[in-house]
């Protein structure tokens, strides 16, 4: 009967083990996978920018690799979000009408031109902007808390001071410092549409680790 038991045991904490190695093989594939996918679309990001600084007038072209789409077609219906004087790239469908690099925490992202489920399923996106990404004005920026280091899951360590720097679209860069950091339910837009002095302010928000109904909120202004 022990001999019996004892290997009951050891076959359950075998099969344990290959259940949590399974696990740790698919999040460390799932983040090399993302990693990959993101640094293609921030090299066809920085080209598109390079490329609409050389020329002015260009031909209609559509590129696609894996998920990331070049294509210089006009977006009149959001001029927060195409480049009229050439190309836009798109990701998934949706227009990427920006990046954010955040040294502090090693971060470096493209920003999607409206959040939904499936656009911050593989990137940062906008839920609310006054008048758009680098414009006078608050955006908010969302991503999700994976708790496992991609996407917004190390907001919770940045602090006030800490440098955000944005390119927009246009190739615009601006440097955005944080200078509030606190926490609110996911139902409060009270802070959303706020006096920014005339400058630009962003609003960076993501689940806290210990509740998904609670929500990391991080203001920072433009230098």
């Amino acid at each position: 009967k022990y001999e019996k038991l004892l290997t009951i045991i050891l076959s359950i904490v075998v099969i344990a083990v290959l259940i949590l190695l399974g696990f740790l093989g698919y999040d460390v594939a799932k983040k090399y996978s993302t990693k990959k996918t993101v640094a293609e679309v921030l090299n066809k990001f920085d080209d598109s920018i390079e490329n609409n600084e050389d020329q002015n007038n260009s031909t209609v072209e559509n590129v696609t690799v894996s998920n990331v789409e070049v294509d210089n077609a006009n977006n009149s219906n959001n001029s927060n979000s195409s480049n009229s004087s050439g190309k836009t790239i798109q990701f998934q469908g949706y227009n990427v009408v920006g990046k954010m690099e955040i040294p502090a925490i090693d971060l470096e992202y493209h920003i999607l031109e409206k959040a939904t489920p499936s656009s911050i399923e593989a990137a940062l996106a906008v839920q609310y902007t006054a008048n758009g990404l680098n414009e006078v004005g608050n955006t908010l920026i969302v991503g999700h808390n994976y708790r496992n280091g991609l996407f917004f899951s190390n907001l919770k360590k940045l602090s006030n001071g800490d440098k955000v720097y944005i390119t927009d679209y246009r190739g615009t860069s601006i440097t955005y410092t944080i200078y509030n950091k606190f926490e609110a339910s996911e139902s409060d837009t009270s802070f959303y549409d706020r006096d920014t002095a005339g400058k630009a302010e962003i609003t960076l928000s993501t689940c806290t680790d210990a509740s998904n109904d609670q929500r990391t909120i991080i203001f920072a202004k433009q230098d």
